[in-house]
């Protein structure tokens, strides 16, 4: 077969010229459309604009863009060169791009002209870029690249974390020997080049000739039945190769290709409304996991409702879900026909293929569980062999795929031959000639819903100094069990603490009652329950939660197979014979007993000690537990009570100790003489489809977590808002000030609160406000302590550098495995950790604290897309909500003290109730927002930005946007700050402007360009506004634009600034904690740098007061605060990237404190009274207690 992918396309445009060939659709803009007789001619046209402008002997051609109506136009036009076209994701962490971009050889790049500024911020410290044009038409810009050689001193135009450069710089040239032309593939022309998700270690490059993927085109175009009158939704993106299948399906039949921005694709609502209302949707290709989006009512109303415009859905990349679920997605009479594809990129792209017969049509070889991966597609080859690589016709064995010319390069190969068949990992079941999808063979599993790889998790065992080996392995294919040897010396340790080795056992729990060294097994394992906690403590600080095993099995040595391979059959049975032992006993008995049992478990799963006090009122997920903990406990008490307890999950989510005892014990009552008789039977596992209800449940357990309701005070009502970089706002309100009341609605819910007057704090006065808080619980007030005049600082912490990715990073230091951190000691001022909370994810975001008279709250977001609201005193989960992507943005509270708001990066700002966590509004920018709002002190308007080059005024209470305000170049990535006098916003972009903006209207006052990107946010002071940028300056500039003076340090300044008075150092302290008046204060200038310094400036000149030099880069901005407390009379506490926070002297940079953490600190910290909280990257949000050493 010698046709290419855009000879098909030219077929297809003859006959259908007038036919509408591409749509792209926004949702709320009119629709923009190509026939194919315009897709043609912009082809043909922009094949020449490139033949002149690229090398003629260039094959391989790198493409960079989001979805666009001209994305067709841009592929088949590279295909039409000819050339590959190499795929490049925008969001993908760059130096991933950087690194298929060099291993294949990439010279030229077109690049959506809309993203030019963002590859050129991200890669230009990098990569040396030239534009060899620019054609608007198109929105297209073609450049030439070559690979910059960055110093190890690194340089000023640098942008991103300097080791993880000097890492990509090894691996670089590790591959260079290994890039090879990418156009031919054994003399056949190459289509695409393609990467493999790299989990489990380096991406694969897979080079797939048009031989290979012509084949799957033309067979699905016949399977599928295509007409020109079809619609075919682009649902994949241009790095997942069924994008090829979905683009030239529709190409090649004179169909239209429907195509709509990302963040279209991430609201449920919105696509199908997009997808079936306004476009008819005919043909889906999809994941299973994108079907299960929509949720059940979407799904059932219009994606597959009885008159729904979908002829085919075609489900790949996941396993095929269970029948009776894709039932349930199903609408009586709908008659949409489903697929079940398999494939595997490296044989590009689907190797087989199931029509899912109709209910009328049924057949014996498809059960519940169990749909076939179907007959092989045209030309591919398909085998299914044992581990000995014999042919198996019947059983369970590993498929291979391949076929004479679907053969594809993998990485450095320059050749192969004909026929090839290649390893896929996954293993099937072959029975009566229908193959049966099992799962991988390697050890990279799924565990509620993350990635996890079992060797990565089994070195992290071994490298606790209590573990000497460890192997771990799905038990049923669920529950994760680690199989420990324990040391020499931990053995006798525990062994010494019980005096003579004990053979009793206690079979009512998995070692949770015993505290002393026991055999209990004759085939090699024990128990010591002192060993199995602290291993399970060890882990969690080395692990995300997902990694932290179910159970931990402690064996004296690992059992060997004949060939020297660990025998996991072995250990296996030692596992369920532990069990067995555990559920082999009578029901847990009377009520007495059950609570006993109970607590004990109770108190392992939240790893509490054993003399701690279990109330009747505690509730398992307001007392420290989460999702997966609670999942954890309802499987130790299935398995210790040896039957399953019907809706004991749900009582355990929502109930109290009492309400989960009255469950067991009711339970326990019913279940008595099935439990004696049948003891194993019922304690193996949770079923897949019940394991399934438990996830889904358990996604939404932050839902229902409702927070106290706050008592209303009477007459005056105030609060005070905290956050990064210094900033604290104090806001009075009266109520009774009829004529500016605003109301306010939550459900059946009316608060009405007036404005009485605004008064802005500097940070150095928080701590005095915090102490009177505390003496005072009936109002918040705060004493004049230096404060500047305005808003002074409405800064939030930004996401991370470019080429940084983010990873969790394990604390290893000392065998120490406790969340407490390291101090040194010595220091004038010591920190200590008073609480944690694990929010899933890396905490790159600031936290915000809202402080009211009866309590004071933190809000902080992650990486796992929560939002969590805690007790500033006790950490205690208020409330928790999961929306709908990651949350780098730091929240804002609303002028009248009753929402939240936070950005994300599904391109929504959410507006939550600050004291449930409930929706009220969710704004839609056109992208990713990473900026942080700020709340303009006059209007109340939230001002924040987005990754789609707008900043945008929102007015909350009303539902709507007032303003926005287009800057041109670039996204805005840093935070805007509202400034009173003069009043103007400021706003910066990462093309290297700062934007200065009406407040009211939004309109352009001034703009300063640099020819390097803001990834830091403006600081104002009455004078200036300050700023620092990439390469490595920090500049003022006055309020009418003009540069007052630059500071240069010896990096790139990610931090912001923080403005804050310094007392003069004639100043007394007063009685009160407070500073005497008598000399007016500095304004001081306080930033990091990635240089690993710290800066205090003079605000007037630049000139530099001191610089303190930290252990890792500063990312994250300072604060400044009052250090009269401890006789200093001002302090600055600043977080630096290796994960130590640090606490100066604010007047001359020396250290009084310092405290590790256990991952990297992007977050910024702030202050009240004497607590620091700050975010970590180990999945927590910490808060630190600053004292007297």
């Amino acid at each position: 077969m010698s046709q290419r992918l855009h000879d098909l396309v030219h077929e297809a445009a003859r006959v259908h010229g007038d036919k509408i060939a591409a749509v792209f659709d926004t949702g709320d803009a009119a629709r923009t459309c190509l026939t194919y007789e315009e897709l043609v001619a912009f082809v043909n046209e922009l094949v020449k604009k490139l033949s002149v402008s690229a090398a003629k002997d260039e094959r391989a051609v790198g493409v960079f863009c989001h979805a666009d109506l001209f994305l067709p136009v841009w592929i088949i036009s590279v295909l039409q060169l000819p050339a590959a076209y190499v795929p490049l994701d925008p969001v993908s962490p760059p130096l991933l791009t950087l690194r298929i971009m060099e291993r294949c050889n990439l010279r030229f790049c077109l690049i959506q002209s809309s993203l030019l500024n963002q590859f050129q911020s991200v890669f230009s410290g990098l990569l040396s870029m030239d534009v060899c044009a620019t054609w608007s038409t198109y929105n297209l810009t073609l450049i030439k690249m070559q690979r910059k050689l960055i110093s190890s001193e690194g340089s000023d135009g640098t942008q991103t974390v300097e080791d993880q450069i000097l890492q990509n710089e090894q691996e670089a040239k590790q591959h260079h020997s290994a890039s090879v032309p990418i156009g031919t593939h054994q003399g056949e022309q190459l289509a695409y080049v393609l990467h493999t998700s790299g989990t489990t270690g380096l991406p694969k490059i897979v080079k797939v000739p048009h031989k290979c993927i012509v084949p799957n085109i033309i067979h699905l175009r016949s399977l599928f039945k295509m007409t020109t009158e079809d619609v075919v939704f682009l649902a994949s993106p241009l790095t997942f190769d069924p994008s090829v299948v979905e683009m030239f399906l529709a190409l090649t039949s004179g169909a239209c290709l429907l195509m709509v921005p990302s963040a279209v694709k991430r609201m449920p609502g919105r696509l199908a409304r997009v997808l079936f209302k306004q476009n008819s949707t005919t043909v889906l290709q999809a994941t299973p996991t994108l079907m299960r989006r929509f949720g059940i009512q979407i799904l059932q109303e219009e994606v597959l409702s009885a008159g729904s415009s979908l002829r085919v859905l075609a489900l790949g990349g996941e396993a095929f879900p269970s029948l009776p679920l894709l039932r349930s997605w199903r609408q009586d009479g709908n008659k949409t026909c489903i697929y079940n594809l398999y494939g595997t990129t490296e044989v590009s792209c689907w190797a087989c293929c199931y029509d899912l017969p109709n209910s009328h049509r049924p057949s014996d070889y498809i059960t519940d569980a169990s749909v076939p991966l179907g007959e092989p597609l045209m030309d591919t080859a398909i085998e299914v062999r044992d581990n000995e690589g014999h042919l198996v016709t019947e059983g369970e064995g590993q498929i291979f795929i391949g076929g004479q010319e679907r053969v594809c390069l993998l990485d450095n190969e320059r050749f192969t031959a004909k026929g090839t068949m290649r390893a896929t990992g996954d293993w099937v079941l072959v029975r009566d000639s229908h193959l049966y999808y099992l799962g991988r063979k390697d050890n990279l599993i799924k565990r509620h819903g993350q990635r996890v790889h079992i060797d990565a998790l089994q070195q992290a065992a071994e490298s606790l100094p209590q573990v000497d080996a460890c192997v771990m392995g799905l038990h049923e294919g669920s529950r994760l069990v680690a199989f420990i040897v324990p040391t020499t010396y931990s053995k006798a340790m525990y062994s010494s603490e019980s005096g003579d080795l004990q053979e009793q056992h206690d079979s009512s729990s998995i070692g949770v009652r015993a505290d002393v060294y026991k055999e209990v097994s004759k085939e090699g394992s024990f128990s010591s329950r002192s060993l199995e906690k602290e291993v399970l403590q060890g882990l969690s600080q080395l692990l995300p939660r997902h990694g932290i095993p179910d159970a931990v099995l402690l064996v004296h040595a690992l059992p060997l197979t004949n060939h020297g391979k660990v025998a996991m059959d072995k250990l296996m049975r030692m596992y369920e014979k532990q069990r067995n032992d555990c559920g082999n006993h009578t029901a847990w008995g009377d009520t007495e007993t059950v609570r006993e049992r109970l607590q004990a478990l109770w108190k392992e799963c939240l790893g509490l000690a054993d003399d701690a006090v279990v109330a009747e009122d505690a509730h398992f997920m307001l007392s420290g537990g989460d999702s997966l903990q609670a999942l954890r406990l309802f499987d130790y008490i299935t398995v210790t009570m040896g039957t399953a307890s019907p809706g004991l999950l749900e009582v355990l989510l929502d109930g109290s100790f009492s309400d989960v005892l009255k469950h067991l014990t009711t339970t326990t009552r019913c279940n008595i003489t099935q439990s004696a008789k049948r003891p194993h039977e019922d304690s193996g596992s949770v079923g897949p489809s019940k394991r399934y209800h438990i996830e889904e449940a358990s996604s939404v357990i932050a839902e229902n977590v409702i927070a106290p309701v706050v008592s209303s005070l009477k007459g005056t009502m105030g609060f005070v808002v905290v956050r990064r970089a210094g900033q604290v706002l104090e806001w009075d309100y009266s109520q009774s000030r009829e004529e500016s009341r605003q109301t306010e609605t939550n459900g059946n819910k009316n608060r009405t609160i007036n404005e009485k007057h605004l008064r802005t704090e500097s940070s150095s006065s928080s701590v005095s406000k915090a102490s009177e808080a505390d003496q005072n619980n009936s109002s918040v007030r705060a004493k004049d302590v230096y404060p500047l005049k305005q808003a002074d600082i409405f800064h939030v912490n930004r996401d991370s550098p470019p080429g940084e990715e983010h990873n969790h990073h394990a604390y290893q230091g000392n065998g120490d495995t406790s969340q407490s951190g390291t101090t040194v000691d010595g220091q004038p001022l010591s920190l200590k950790v008073l609480w944690s909370s694990d929010t899933g994810r890396c905490v790159d975001a600031s936290p915000v604290l809202l402080v009211r008279p009866d309590r004071t709250t933190v809000f902080i977001g992650s990486h796992s897309h929560r939002l969590q609201a805690l007790d500033l005193t006790s950490g205690e989960v208020f409330w928790e909500r999961v929306l709908g992507d990651r949350l780098e943005s730091s929240a804002a509270v609303s002028k009248c003290g009753t929402l939240v708001a936070v950005g994300s990066y599904d391109g929504q700002v959410y507006f939550l109730h600050v004291d449930s966590g409930e929706t009220w509004w969710a704004f839609e920018t056109g992208d990713a927002v990473k900026s942080s709002p700020t709340v303009d002190p006059q209007t109340g308007l939230f001002v924040i930005g987005s990754h789609d080059g707008h900043v945008y005024a929102l007015e909350s209470l009303t539902k709507r946007c007032v303003w926005k305000h287009h800057c041109e170049n670039g996204a805005v990535f840093s935070s805007p700050i509202a400034h009173s006098s003069p009043r103007q916003l400021y706003a910066a972009t990462l093309g290297g402007q700062l934007h200065c903006l009406c407040p009211d209207s939004g309109k352009l006052l001034w703009k300063y360009s640099s020819d390097v990107p803001f990834f830091s946010s403006p600081s104002c002071s009455d004078s200036c506004v300050c700023i620092g940028s990439v390469n490595g300056d920090i500049s003022a500039l006055s309020h009418d634009g003009r540069v007052l003076w630059h500071f240069r340090t010896a990096g790139p300044v990610f931090s912001s600034p923080c403005l804050a008075r310094v007392p003069p150092t004639t100043t007394r302290k007063t009685g009160c904690g407070a500073y005497d008046h008598s000399e007016s204060p500095s304004q001081a200038v306080v930033c990091g740098s990635h240089d690993c310094f710290v800066y205090g400036l003079n605000i007037f000149d630049g000139s530099l007061l001191w610089r303190f030099q930290t252990t890792g880069k500063v990312y994250s901005s300072p604060f400044v605060f009052d250090g009269t407390t401890w006789d200093i009379r001002t302090l600055v506490v600043v977080a630096s990237t290796d994960g130590t926070v640090w606490v100066l002297d604010g007047e001359q940079g020396t250290l009084k404190a310092s405290l590790s953490l256990p991952g990297q600190l992007f977050s910024s910290p702030v202050v009240w009274g004497n607590k620091i909280v700050v975010g970590c990257r180990n999945d927590y949000v910490y808060c630190l207690e600053l004292s007297d050493n």
